[in-house]
């Protein structure tokens, strides 16, 4: 869709915030209004227009109409904003967790709500956690919700075995065919593997199903369907639906493990509170999964969203943006302004129906953050000292630090007004006296390789005092529990049951007990657990990290590798880091291999030995095998201890953008480049972290006393130490992995992993034939490649013969970067969900001439081959494949920064068009994918204004299929400062393919404060004075196939 881009704020007003007083304006009281550019849902009532049926029903005056908000409050219909309302079911269920489980004494609880398609999950400790900013089906919102993570694992979940691994999901059977036993022509889902098994009976189901309507469900089509499988696989019926099953649950409880534990909250202290259809058929595996104890099911646990949007209250919530130091002036001004907002709170209560309702509480709020950070954690607004210490309380807990000498800012506060029209309550019922219960009916269940005797009861039978043995099921109106082995139901007062782990049992079977032989089940958990720790990583230097170039930008990756240096899992961030990064590994291992230790911690960046260019700075953390004497995060972090002179079992490794490196430039980005040591400080294997002590003073040294310094060394240590926490997390995970599983079989997924995407690309080469492709460049260059195809023996070689001797300017593409383009482009050709792993290359020969501009020789400048380059090759190698047009073949990098502000942005263009597609407008393409810093942000952060940023329209290629359009972004200069491009395709357009029409080039403009307006260079570097503008129009993306009216 269009994206269109215009400040609120009055553009004749400087506004750049140096900490002074800010007028209040409560009707557009928050920052982050449009968030990098993409489609947002603004927080004012007038965007949001009221359907018919709502306009009628607010007429009915005698109707008392409320709706359920996101943000777990009911309002009136008159006040009522359908943007508030978007995740109003999933956020009643949490409401009805939380009153139903205060009302069975827990207060620490994780909320597991699984329905058809998907499964919500949610934590709670004595108050709703909400998110202030949501993205929903590619729609970023910014209005509250409740703090939700969704995962798509639901009872119509797809299964399937692809022939090296089951999978699960995400795609869904729906309700109409639905499953396989609903009998009308579904495929097999997990609905169906608990049909399977014995843990969904068809007698206990209404007969609904099938084309009439009125059949019960279908075991007999879902037992044929499994034995089908069981043809294909060396497993009996049984087994596969238990393989699939385990992966549901583990997908489950990652979920849960990202919203718990890789916040710091321990889920063995909680109560896990299962709701939704499918949520009993799980719960005590998904708890046995976590090591928690306990399950809570409501009698209504089927219905609990319903049944919590009737428990809920009126809430009203006010916020007002701030972004101020945290100070006793401030104080003051804070609590002048809880004033103000509790006044317009009170004035909106009164306009709802419940006009004689009076206020049970208000919650009174300060989002707090470290000066120069963006992650705020919220507390109660009190004195300073107060909220000094529950904010560094909570920073602890959440990222394993605090920063005590740094000031802290007042991001924004908020304002929560409760209007409690119904205490909840819940009637008691009388103890029974203990009898023998007597099950309705006795069914096979399959647990734990066995098929077992296992009594069914009504949850209508049962009474307060009743105690339900496993393995049991226990029927309701709305679903079915599954009590497995290993735990105990109980009865309450309140007909609530308890489930609650009583024997610690063998509880998984031995399809979910690996070997170091390749399981097609274990395969898959496996592939998602080494993806999770990679994730987990990426999480913690995103929190962590200082810059915003990693915290708001993204421009991090992070990965694991095994003991050879092989990429083996990484999370979905920066393609061009994740395929280059093994070359840093490799490059660690042959330079200091012999004398690597526990607890040491290596960082480098240089070009010529396995990095990128200079501010990608790669740390690396061997893994011994040793867990003992961790250091802690304040000190750096690390693996100390341990065996001596012992081989690393893994390395993991995070890199970084780091905002300026030294160099002629801030940012370290110079456009005129032509000897590396213009770009910054080149890093060679340089130990970071030794026996668990950071290196500070060696670091200091290194950055500070170089020909070209950095700029702002505290901000490069912060940025250092957060990606020292990132690995450390990785360790740990990887330990923990090793600990659950073994050494052995955890060394021989690393392989079989790597295995299972060599295969994948091997099939997709049946596909292929040879081609081969010149590419010009806009400083007159080629990129010849050629690619051969061997059918027979399932291999394609890359050469790369042919093209430009290494250039005299810094566009020069590290052998890496070139690597890592190659991998890129193949893993995209897999139509299927495999990781981009060391496998995904093992098929793949390629061939880079030594002092090419693909692999030039020290001293060449390098810094625009990493990010313009590498696009060139991508656009080269799927030209050579007939496969997509050229897309914008660039990043746009543009810097700007003086002694005190340093910034680098990468910009949006158009995508080119494919066989069967049109390219998008608007998106960062290929090898990056990093998030433009938000407007507010950017403008609080740095003394400028963005005036424009906007779709370019009709510069895309067109042709039978389009490609997508660039995008204009024009930024005006409050103060003087220095700005760089580093840009291509200006001269040269991003070619169309099969007749398709080239998009336009990208254009990059000065307007100066008196209107005189110049073209500048692809690569430029402009002093702006104050009032200057720079204007970048980015190029479209090429077409595919002869267009319409040719």
């Amino acid at each position: 869709s269009s994206v269109s881009f215009r400040t609120q704020k009055d553009p004749s007003q400087p506004h750049f915030n140096k900490g002074g007083e800010e007028n209040m304006n409560m009707e557009v009281p928050l920052t982050k209004g449009d968030l990098g550019g993409s489609s947002v849902i603004s927080s004012r009532k007038e965007d949001s227009p009221q359907p018919p049926f709502l306009k009628k029903g607010r007429e009915e005056e005698q109707i008392n109409l409320m709706f359920m908000q996101s943000n777990g409050g009911l309002v009136d219909a008159s006040q009522f904003q359908g943007k508030d309302s978007i995740l109003s079911g999933p956020a009643g269920g949490i409401v009805g967790a939380v009153k139903t489980s205060a009302i069975a004494g827990f207060s620490k609880i994780i909320t597991f709500d699984m329905g058809g398609t998907s499964t919500d999950v949610a934590h709670y400790n004595g108050e709703y956690e909400r998110s202030f900013e949501t993205e929903i089906a590619g729609v970023r919102l910014r209005t509250p919700m409740m703090a939700i993570h969704t995962v798509a694992a639901g009872g119509g979940s797809l299964v399937r075995f692809d022939g090296a691994r089951f999978r699960v999901g995400p795609e869904s059977a729906g309700a109409n065919p639905g499953p396989a036993c609903y009998g009308k022509g579904g495929e097999l889902t997990v609905t169906d593997c608990n049909v399977m098994l014995g843990k969904i009976q068809p007698e206990f189901f209404p007969q609904v199903f099938g084309h009439s309507g009125k059949e019960k469900l279908n075991a007999d089509i879902v037992t044929e369907k499994f034995q089908q499988l069981a043809a294909d696989i060396d497993q009996t019926p049984e087994e596969i639906a238990s393989g699939f099953l385990a992966i549901a649950v583990e997908n489950m409880s990652n979920a849960i493990k990202q919203i718990s534990l890789q916040r710091g909250y321990d889920v063995s202290d909680y109560v896990l509170c299962c709701f939704g259809g499918a949520g009993g058929q799980h719960a005590c595996a998904i708890a046995d999964t976590l090591g928690m104890k306990q399950i809570l099911i409501h009698p209504f646990a089927g219905v609990l969203s319903a049944y919590g949007i009737g428990l809920a209250e009126i809430r009203i919530l006010k916020e007002k943006s701030v972004e101020s130091l945290l100070n006793d002036e401030l104080y003051v001004q804070l609590k002048n302004n809880f004033t103000t907002l509790e006044k317009l709170a009170q004035t909106e209560l009164h306009q709802q129906s419940e006009t004689d309702s009076s206020v049970t509480e208000l919650l009174p709020k300060a989002h707090l953050k470290y000066q120069g950070t963006d992650s705020s954690l919220i507390v109660d607004f009190d004195d300073i000292a107060s909220m000094r210490r529950q904010f560094e309380t909570l920073h602890q807990q959440r990222y394993g630090f605090t920063l005590s000498e740094k000031p802290l800012i007042v991001e924004l506060i908020s304002l929560e007004l409760i209007c409690d029209t119904q205490k909840s309550s819940e009637r008691t019922y009388p103890k029974r006296e203990s009898i023998k219960l007597e099950p309705v009916a006795i069914a096979q269940m399959f647990c734990i390789d066995k098929w077992q005797d296992t009594p069914i009861y009504q949850r209508a039978d049962l009474m307060p005092g009743d105690l339900i043995s496993s393995p049991a099921l226990i029927i309701e109106k709305t679903g079915t529990n599954v009590i497995e082995m290993g735990w105990q139901g109980k009865v309450t007062s309140h007909n609530h049951l308890i489930l609650e782990k009583v024997a610690v049992t063998q509880t998984a079977s031995k399809i979910t007990t690996p070997t170091s032989q390749p399981n097609p089940v274990m395969l898959e958990i496996f592939n998602n657990l080494f993806r999770a720790i990679a994730e987990q990583m990426g999480v913690t230097l995103q929190n962590t990290s200082y810059s915003v170039n990693i915290k708001e930008r993204l421009d991090f990756s992070c990965a694991i590798f095994d003991a050879d240096g092989h990429l083996v899992a990484n999370a979905p961030h920066i393609p061009v880091h994740l395929g280059s990064m093994s070359e840093s590994i490799y490059s660690l291992i042959q330079a200091k291999g012999k004398q690597l230790q526990p607890g040491d911690v290596y960082m480098l960046n240089n070009p010529y030995n396995g990095g990128t260019h200079l501010p990608d700075v790669t740390v690396i953390t061997p893994v011994f095998n040793t867990s003992k004497h961790i250091a802690s995060l304040s000190k750096g972090g690390g693996e100390a201890g341990g065996i001596k002179n012992s081989k690393p079992l893994f390395y993991v490794a995070s890199r970084g953008h780091h905002a300026d490196l030294g160099g002629i430039t801030p940012g370290s980005m110079p456009p005129q480049s032509a000897h590396i040591d213009e770009e910054g400080i080149l890093i060679d294997n340089f130990l970071l972290v030794k026996n668990g002590v950071f290196q500070e003073e060696s670091v200091a040294k290194l950055f500070t006393k170089a020909k070209y310094p950095v700029r702002n060394l505290i901000q490069n240590i912060a940025d250092l130490q957060a990606q020292i926490s990132a690995n450390q997390k990785g360790v740990e995970e990887l330990h923990r992995m090793v600990k659950n599983y073994s050494l052995n079989v955890v060394q021989a997924y690393m392989f079989h992993v790597q295995n299972n995407a060599e295969v994948a690309v091997k099939n997709i080469i049946k596909n292929l034939t040879d081609g081969e492709f010149k590419l010009e460049l806009d400083s007159g260059s080629f990129i010849m490649v050629k690619i051969s195809v061997n059918q027979t023996e399932q291999n394609i070689i890359v050469d790369f013969t042919g093209t430009s001797p290494q250039s005299k300017t810094n566009f020069n593409a590290p052998q890496a970067v070139t690597q890592a383009a190659v991998l890129y482009v193949f893993r995209t050709l897999v139509e299927d969900n495999i990781p981009l792993n060391y496998g995904c290359l093992k098929p793949i020969k390629v061939i880079v001439p030594e002092g090419c501009l693909l692999n030039p020789k020290y001293p060449a400048a390098v810094v625009a081959g990493n990010v313009e380059i590498s696009q060139n090759i991508t656009d080269c190698l799927y030209g050579a494949l007939g496969a997509i047009a050229a897309s914008q073949g660039t990043m746009n990098n543009f810097t700007f920064g003086n002694e005190k502000y340093q910034y680098y942005e990468t910009i949006c263009g158009g995508s080119g068009a494919g066989k069967t597609f049109n390219g998008a407008d608007a998106v960062q393409t290929h090898m990056t994918n990093s998030r433009l810093t938000d407007p507010e942000v950017l403008e609080w952060r740095f003394p400028l204004l963005l005036e424009d940023f906007s779709i370019r329209e009709n510069s895309a290629g067109k042709g039978e299929f389009s490609g997508g359009n660039g995008v204009n972004r024009r930024l005006k200069f409050l103060e003087p400062m220095t700005a760089a491009i580093l840009s291509s395709r200006r001269l040269v357009e991003p070619f169309g393919l099969a007749g398709g029409h080239a998009g336009q080039t990208g254009v990059n403009k000065l307007i100066r404060a008196d209107g005189a307006e110049t073209v500048l260079a692809a690569t430029v570097e402009v002093e702006m004075e104050t009032g200057d503008r720079l204007q970048i129009s980015t190029p479209g993306g090429g077409g595919y196939g002869t267009p319409k009216q040719d």
